[in-house]
């Protein structure tokens, strides 16, 4: 039986793993194809695509690599495990995106004062493929990306390119009809801003994961409120909330007891972790007890205690 409940995740962990190689091999090659396809044909926006393609293998890699290392177990050196490679590899991966489309903005501006000469079946033919493969890997990511802010950026990724390829077509083929040769950057700057979109929008949440937020789904002052109304408890203070790494919600607190409190401080303690755990999903809760006669005066609801030397000020 035990071996039957275990099976299935360690497949998923598989599967999805496999997902995301067949994904990297992907688009390493179409990338290579756009980068040769887009020189030949003199097209920037194919050139763009292609750098958001690499972007994107980038990106794959370094999910790869953040999956394998969040499943280690934790260890002297990483008290609270490896998980939050996954938030970090998101943010590198968000700030490339950031960057790559700068560059498009600004390549794409020089190009338009100056349109060259574009080769516009070959941006079709090119784009098409782009499609089909942008497509693929979407997919690939798009099960996966509900649970994890890592393969969501991937998800953005692959999915802003296959938007990208669809671009890419229609300015080839606006081209091969009409020489309209100002439309392949205009198209690049349009992907350029797309990508900035998607980028920035995505990107608070990885920083604040690291910047120690608080959740966003955890409404605090209910929380505290829930916590004092605990019979025995009188006040809270130095209350952090945060994620060990993401979706998984943490509470430290010191928590003032009454004198009759400070008698079932076990009672009082294992009541307060059910609320945190029932009500509000807070599963992991690191609490100290202070008796009414030696409590913090005046101690602030949020933040760290002050400082020793602070006092003398």
């Amino acid at each position: 039986m035990t071996h039957d409940h275990q099976d299935p995740g360690r497949l998923d962990m598989e599967s999805g793993d496999r997902r995301v190689a067949i994904a990297i091999w992907a688009n390493g090659i179409l990338t290579v194809a756009q980068i040769v396809g887009g020189l030949l044909a003199g097209s920037l926006a194919l050139i763009a695509d292609a750098l958001h393609n690499f972007s994107d293998m980038a990106s794959l890699v370094i999910a790869f690599a953040a999956r394998k290392i969040a499943r280690r177990p934790a260890d002297s050196r990483m008290t609270f495990g490896y998980g939050r490679i996954e938030v970090v590899a998101a943010l590198i991966n968000y700030t490339t995106l950031i960057m790559i489309g700068l560059y498009l903005i600004y390549e794409g501006g020089m190009r338009l004062i100056n349109p060259p000469e574009v080769t516009g079946w070959m941006v079709v033919i090119v784009g098409g493929v782009a499609l089909l493969v942008d497509t693929l890997t979407a997919l690939l990511t798009y099960s996966m990306q509900k649970g994890s802010v890592n393969i969501r950026a991937l998800f953005l990724h692959n999915l802003s390119d296959a938007l990208a390829s669809v671009a890419v077509i229609v300015g080839g083929t606006l081209i091969l009809l009409y020489e309209m040769r100002w439309v392949d950057p205009a198209i690049t700057i349009g992907i350029a801003l797309y990508v900035l979109y998607l980028a920035v929008t995505e990107i608070g949440t990885p920083l604040r994961t690291l910047m120690l937020g608080s959740p966003l789904e955890i409404d605090g002052e209910a929380v505290i409120e829930a916590v004092q109304a605990v019979d025995g408890v009188t006040q809270l203070h130095h209350v952090h909330f945060w994620q060990m790494e993401e979706n998984i919600p943490a509470l430290d607190a010191h928590v003032v007891l009454t004198e009759d409190g400070w008698t079932c401080i076990e009672a009082i303690k294992a009541e307060i972790k059910a609320i945190l755990n029932e009500r509000f999903g807070i599963g992991h809760s690191t609490l100290e007890f202070e008796h009414p006669d030696h409590a913090h005066d005046g101690a602030a609801v949020y933040g760290h205690p002050e400082e020793p030397h602070k006092h003398s000020h």
